[in-house]
Formats: structure tokens, C-alpha cells, sequence
């Protein structure tokens, strides 16, 4: 039998483990071949002393030479610890503010029985370790925080953050911890993270951890934005335990106790907006402030430090002008953020809790929290149940994402004036976005050529996408099937059967137009919108709720009376227009090509490379929890 030890304990590979009788020796060597005569003086232990295969297993590989493990020898150079001011306080646990720092001490809070539940071997390549190297006891003890390993530091990170639009002063590391920066074998310098390990001075109340369903869908996520070739942090480890915590899945009043789980989380820093907005004066609407308001000191030692660590370019070119490379910088910063929204927009992801604090200053996406894909597309589609205004909503992370970049520009308008930063925010960030967005969307239309006409053919797609309520990521992947004129594919008339078939029915169209506020507070809103209109405006982000509830009110009278057949009909009549116009676009774009052919082979390439054929569900509910549950993850390990 070959393989590896399936207690995980230590990889082996090229091992034969064979039963001669139930009174002679087990025979297990190195080879692939088997020597009867070395069987007889086997010097190892025999089958009235193995209970099973799985046990044969492990003692054999106990007899094994082991090499030393790389994680035993990563290269720690904790350089945000030795550049950036350290908290003295010993005191890891309890919340307090942390005044004039960057970071704090931390000591992850020993689980349970850890056992690995997946791992990425691309983004633990990263540190320089390989599959051997993951694939033992010792590396769930150092992933889980039960150990640390040498040359580790532990430490939470101080900063503040715009949450929902208010400012709520000092947020911080409350359940991810800082264990130091990995140089590899290529000289990169990789920070790792530790979420969901316990306490630290800015857990707030909460108890610092994260739960098995959470950290799953952190892990996968990741490394499928990774694989999209869409910025983001990597996810290294995903490792839980028998210890619990309680959490109330749907805010019910029925808490029930779930697994601890901590997800061992990759990039060059995690430092983002809210780290310079601990300098930030006392609000005027909230009347919170950052904790180290007025250290200018401390701004510019956190800015030289950024700028010289994640954009070296920029500080050789502008040592000797201080002003214009903090410009530069942040300039740099509001570029990668805008094409990585269009990278979201493309693929109709949806962040759900886009606050500074969630913002990375290299562009990179981080902190998954509650994210969701489209289904059907909808404009104003909202993942995150809290957020009832649709603040985060899908057709508005363009303009909260500008939003937040300006905010960066007025933390840091002691380095950099802000009739300097605003100015290029503007000229930057939409013009940027645009081209990412279309640039991408000409791909995953599969255009090989630029076309003027090719903004205008998007925007129709949207638009037939939603009122048909069309699948956005079977949609875009069903487009590569469609045959070029004069090429092989699917016809017009498949392509129609299809794309209907792929709409929303009447009826879920209906459930979409019911009421989701309290009809009561709904009626009583109306009825003053009728009576004294005026005092509306009174009334904040409630009025907005009722203009919505008043448009799918709308909605469902025009569907009232419809049918399936009807809706099917005009779906295929939309969907026939918009086709008709893409062929067009398509030929014109193929009679230029000599190879028609090849032609048809490129493109097809090219959509499928930047169209996903799946998406992650994130489906949350008890079914779901007590599925993940009964899994052995002893056994059943992920590896991507």
C-alpha cells in the first residue's frame, strides 16, 4: 500500500506494508518490491500486535528518520515591529486604549484537539513550505496558536475606522493577530496572521474568536480571488477544534455552541485605511477620536514606514521631496483600489462591510467577512443582513470605495494638504475604474480588439440581466459556447432557449416585491409622506427604505397579472435583441481575421479564463452548521 501516514503524524511516500499471515511478521520497506526472505527475519513488530492498517501505519512511520521541519527554521524579520512604536503594556487580554502606538502585545488563547480542516499549498509555497512540511501534528500546533514558533512575535494591530459612514474611534486586531513577517527563499517578505486566535486589548467586548463556518468561507474565498486573479490576501491554513464558542446564527434568541476555528492568513501587510486614523481628532457627529490624536510625529513615522516597505519606487524617486511622496503614495493607493472594486463588479461580488477599517493600502481585498456573489444580477443586491440602507450595496462599492479614499486623503492631510490629494482623487480614481471595468468586461465578452461600441453593448446586457432576472456568472459563462457567424458553437435559437431558461421565474420575480420592512411602520411613514411631505427629510435613512418599498409596491402591480408564458416571451424577445447586437459586434470583429478558426479558439480561451464556472453560496444555517459538524476533518483534509 502507498501513501501517506493517515494520522498525518509525519508524510510518507514509496511505503509497502504487508501481511505475510497472521502469525508471521508484517514486512514494510522502502521499495516497491518485496524481498520474502527479509520478510521472515523482519525485525518488526507482527500482526497479533496491530489492531489495524491505520495503526501499521503510524508505527511505521515512527521507525522513520524524519528531516527537520522547514517551519522550525522560517526566517522571522519583524520589521513593522521594529519601525513602528510597540505598546509596552503586558497586558494581552483586556480592552483598553492604546494610545501613541501601532501595535500591542498579543498570546493567542490555546484550543482543543486542533485538527486541520484545509490547507492551500500555493499560498504556504509563500513561506517557503511544502505539503510534508503542513501535513504533521507540530504544524496544527503552530497554525492553531497553541505554539509559537521561533522568531515569532505576537501582536495586535492598532487602528480606527469609518464603520457604516460614522466614525467609531479606536477598532484594532480584535480577533487577528500579527505573528511576524516570513522572508523566503526569493528574499519576499510575507506577514502572517493568525484570525480568530483569542483576545487582545482590542477585542471589544467580543471574545476573539471565529467560528468553523466563518473561516471556511474566508479560506475559499481567498484563494478563489486568488485563482481570478483578483487582489487579495491569502489563506494559508484553515484549522478548528473541540473547543466552543456561542453564537447566535440568525440573531433568533436560539445560541447555539460552535467550533473554534483559526484561519492562518498571508500578505506583504495588512496595514490599511483606519492605521492613520488613530491620529484623528474628536468627531463632530459621533464625538469619538483616535487614540493617538495630534501625534504628527507618529503619522509621519507610519507614512515613511509604508511607503519605503510596499512602495520602495516611489521613496527612491522622492527622498529628497517628502510632500510629493506621500502624493505619490497615496495616488498609488487610490489607483489599486479602484481596479480592485472593478475586479468585484466584473465578477458581481459584493464585499458587505466596506468600512476604512476593511481597506488595504496595497489594494489588496481583506477581511471576508459577510461577502456574497450574485445570484440573478440585481443592481442593489445587499449580502450583508445588517446593512438595511444599502450602503454596501453592489452598485455602490465604486462610490464607497472613492468615499473611503477620500477619507485616507483627510487622515492624512498633516503629510499632504488636501488641495492636493482631492484634486488627483478626482482625476484618478473614476477615469481608472472605468478602464478596469471595461477592459475586463471586453474580455469577458470575449473581444480581442477595442470598440467604441462596446460600452453601450455592456450596459444593454445589464439591463436585459435584470429585467429578465438573468444568473450573472452562468450568463458570462454561457456567452464562450455561443458560436461565432461562420464558426461552431451554439446557434441563435440555442442560445435563446438557454438564456431564458436561465431567468428568474414569475414568481420568484413576485417574492423579490415583498415588503421587507414592518408594513405597520411602512403605513405610518406613507401616511405622513401624503399628509406633510416635509417631514421627510426629517426622517434620514428611513425615507430611502420607503421609496423602495414604494418601487417593488410597483413592481408587483405590473406582475400581478402575468404569466409564466408572458414573462418567457419577453424574456426571449430582450434576449434576442441583445444577442443580435453581440453577434454583429462579434463579426465584424472576425472578418478581420484570417484564421477564423484560431479565432473562435482565442476567444473561447479568453472568456473562460476571466468567466468563473463556479462561485462560492454562502449559505448560513443550522443544516449547514451541523453538516460541517459530523465531518472527521482527522480524515478528510482540503489541499488546494
Amino acid at each position: 500500500m502507498f501513501g501517506r501516514c493517515l494520522t498525518r503524524l509525519r508524510p510518507i511516500r514509496n511505503v509497502r506494508i504487508c501481511f505475510l499471515s497472521k502469525t508471521e511478521p508484517c514486512y514494510c520497506c522502502l521499495s516497491q518490491e518485496q524481498d520474502p526472505a527479509a520478510a521472515k527475519t523482519c525485525p518488526f513488530v507482527s500482526l497479533n500486535t496491530i489492531k489495524s492498517l491505520h495503526t501499521a501505519i503510524a508505527y511505521f512511520c515512527s521507525c522513520q528518520p524524519q528531516k527537520e521541519l522547514r517551519m522550525r527554521q522560517l526566517n522571522f524579520d519583524n520589521q513593522a515591529l521594529k519601525c513602528l512604536p510597540f505598546d509596552p503594556s503586558d497586558d494581552v487580554k483586556t480592552q483598553r486604549p492604546v494610545p501613541n502606538a501601532c501595535f500591542s502585545k498579543a498570546q493567542p488563547t490555546p484550543v482543543e484537539n486542533p485538527v486541520m480542516v484545509a490547507y492551500s499549498s500555493s499560498a504556504l509555497a509563500l513561506l517557503g513550505l511544502s505539503v510534508e512540511d503542513i501535513e504533521t501534528n507540530e504544524a496544527v500546533e503552530y497554525f492553531s496558536g497553541n505554539k509559537i514558533m521561533k522568531g515569532s512575535e505576537p501582536a495586535a494591530h492598532c487602528y480606527c475606522g469609518y464603520q457604516f459612514g460614522l466614525f467609531s474611534g479606536q477598532l484594532g486586531d480584535g480577533a487577528a493577530m500579527y505573528l511576524g513577517e516570513v522572508i523566503n527563499d526569493k528574499s519576499e517578505r510575507w506577514e502572517i496572521q493568525l484570525k480568530g486566535a483569542g483576545l487582545t486589548p482590542f477585542s471589544r467586548g467580543a471574545d476573539g474568536r471565529k467560528v468553523l463556518r466563518s473561516s471556511i468561507r474566508e479560506f475559499l474565498c481567498s484563494e478563489a480571488f486568488h485563482y481570478l486573479g483578483i487582489p487579495t490576501t491569502r489563506a494559508g491554513t484553515c484549522i478548528t477544534s473541540d473547543s466552543t464558542v456561542v453564537r447566535d446564527i440568525f440573531y433568533s434568541g436560539n445560541p447555539i455552541h460552535e467550533k473554534c476555528t483559526i484561519v492562518l492568513r498571508i500578505a506583504p501587510t495588512f496595514l490599511r485605511f483606519g492605521s492613520f486614523e488613530i491620529f484623528k481628532e474628536e468627531d463632530d457627529l459621533t464625538k469619538r477620536s483616535g487614540p493617538s490624536t495630534g501625534n504628527k510625529e507618529l503619522l509621519f513615522q507610519l507614512l515613511d514606514y509604508s511607503v519605503k516597505s510596499f512602495y520602495p519606487e516611489i521613496w527612491s524617486e522622492h527622498q529628497n521631496d517628502k510632500q510629493q511622496m506621500y502624493l505619490n503614495f497615496y495616488k498609488e493607493i487610490v489607483k489599486r483600489t479602484a481596479k480592485l472594486v472593478a475586479a468585484w463588479q466584473c465578477v458581481g461580488w459584493c464585499h458587505g462591510v466596506l468600512n476604512t477599517d476593511n481597506m488595504s493600502i496595497l489594494g489588496l481585498t481583506v477581511d471576508y467577512g459577510p461577502f456574497g456573489f450574485m445570484d440573478r444580477f440585481n443592481d442593489d443586491f445587499i449580502c450583508n443582513s445588517s446593512d438595511g440602507e444599502g450602503r454596501y450595496s453592489y452598485s455602490k462599492q465604486p462610490e464607497i470605495c472613492k468615499w473611503n479614499c477620500r477619507k485616507l486623503a483627510e487622515d492624512i492631510q498633516e503629510a499632504v494638504p488636501l488641495d492636493k490629494t482631492l484634486p488627483e482623487l478626482e482625476n484618478i480614481f473614476d477615469k481608472t475604474f472605468n478602464d478596469e471595468y471595461f477592459g475586463m468586461m471586453k474580455k469577458k465578452l470575449g473581444f480581442q480588439k477595442d470598440h467604441k461600441e462596446l460600452n453601450n453593448i455592456v450596459k444593454d446586457l445589464l439591463k436585459t440581466m435584470s429585467s429578465t432576472g438573468a444568473d450573472f456568472t452562468n450568463t458570462f459563462r454561457f456567452l464562450s459556447k455561443l458560436a461565432v457567424p461562420g464558426g461552431e458553437g451554439n446557434g441563435l435559437d440555442e442560445a435563446l432557449e438557454y438564456l431564458v431558461s436561465n431567468c428568474s421565474t414569475i414568481e420568484e420575480l413576485k417574492a423579490d416585491c415583498q415588503l421587507r420592512v414592518n408594513s405597520r411602520d411602512f403605513n405610518l411613514i406613507l401616511a405622513i409622506a401624503q399628509t406633510n411631505p416635509d417631514i421627510l427629510t426629517q426622517l434620514g435613512p428611513e425615507v430611502r427604505k420607503v421609496f423602495k418599498e414604494l418601487e417593488r409596491i410597483e413592481n408587483a402591480r405590473k406582475l400581478a397579472d402575468r404569466s409564466q408564458e408572458e414573462k418567457e416571451q419577453s424574456d426571449k424577445t430582450e434576449w434576442k435583441a441583445w444577442l443580435e447586437q453581440y453577434l454583429q459586434l462579434l463579426q465584424t470583429e472576425a472578418s478581420e481575421e484570417d484564421d477564423l478558426e484560431g479565432f473562435c479558439k482565442k476567444r473561447v480561451h479568453l472568456m473562460n479564463s476571466v468567466n468563473p464556472r463556479y462561485y462560492i453560496v454562502p449559505i448560513v444555517s443550522s443544516y449547514n452548521h451541523e453538516c460541517f459538524s459530523m465531518i472527521d476533518f482527522n480524515i478528510n483534509i482540503l489541499q488546494f
